[in-house]
């Protein structure tokens, strides 16, 4: 389906106008899509989104691309998302967009700043549309305590806050202050023609399986507090206390502490592991059998 955009102006007030979607029609058209490659069903689900792909291009203005390419980018993200998107995980589209939507945009930012200077890992990603506004906020941190940071504590802390190594943080500052090359230039004479753009690699995760991910994550989540609903309270003070803590505590000092000998101890946490093994294999079948309808 090709995606007719128009000016941005344009697009803005035809995606405003656009039907918004109950959980139930969103389900019913992905379904469509899916199963039957109904193009008017994926027409229907890509046009009621497009509000929220422009939303998302609005916000990187900042870095200097015309705002008609960052909506083409963003629609074509949007597009992506619909279809690999699928209803049965149970997430929203909407949610499940996002990540699309925003990895798209973000590549094509990157591409046209220059990938020779600002690379390719998660850690340069997130360094490159974060680092300014970090450091911003903690230079006005900074004066209003009456402090003075000198170029090499401020890149401590932006590595810090932004959880990249400082190394990452002294590359990604000279080269977002260098001047631009073509990917297409060669390294040096040594190197036979070899270009820059073929040493390019992105490793980070792909959108869906951060999707993925996540969704898994939050599943996996609510059967743990399920299961551990399933115990009583003493039982769920010694799994927390055994395997919840940083630093887990040992058989002795929850004996100590309860009044119970060690080897007592030992018999309620497997009594309580035994409890959460049944529950979560119930609910794993009770999965199973909602997928086999």
């Amino acid at each position: 389906m090709a995606l007719d955009m128009g000016g941005d102006q344009t697009l803005s007030r035809r995606a405003m106008k656009a039907e918004l979607l109950d959980a139930e029609t969103e389900l019913k058209l992905a379904y469509a899509w899916r199963d039957e490659r109904d193009e008017e069903a994926l027409h229907r689900l890509v046009t009621a989104y497009m509000r929220l792909a422009i939303s998302m291009a609005a916000k990187f203005r900042r870095y200097g691309a015309p705002m008609n390419d960052l909506i083409q980018e963003a629609g074509l993200g949007l597009m992506k998302a619909a279809d690999k998107f699928d209803p049965d995980r149970g997430v929203r589209f909407s949610t499940y967009a996002v990540w699309w939507i925003k990895a798209s945009i973000q590549d094509y930012v990157m591409r046209n700043w220059s990938m020779v200077r600002t690379g390719s890992t998660s850690s340069q990603k997130s360094l490159f549309f974060n680092m300014r506004r970090v450091q911003a906020r903690l230079e006005r941190e900074a004066m209003a305590n009456g402090q003075s940071l000198d170029r090499h504590q401020l890149r401590q802390l932006i590595a810090t806050e932004v959880g990249v190594p400082l190394h990452d943080v002294e590359m990604m500052e000279g080269r977002l202050a260098g001047s631009d090359y073509s990917l297409n230039a060669t390294q040096s004479a040594e190197d036979e023609g070899r270009e820059w753009i073929d040493t390019l690699e992105d490793e980070s995760r792909q959108a869906a399986e951060t999707v993925e991910n996540a969704h898994d994550m939050e599943t996996l989540r609510e059967w743990l507090i399920n299961a551990m609903g399933a115990l009583n309270e003493r039982e769920r003070f010694i799994v927390r206390e055994r395997k919840l803590r940083e630093d887990p505590r040992t058989l002795e000092s929850l004996g100590n502490e309860l009044g119970l000998s060690k080897e007592r101890v030992r018999q309620l946490e497997a009594a309580a592991f035994a409890k959460m093994r049944k529950t979560l294999e119930a609910q794993s079948k009770e999965v199973r059998s909602f997928l086999a309808i």
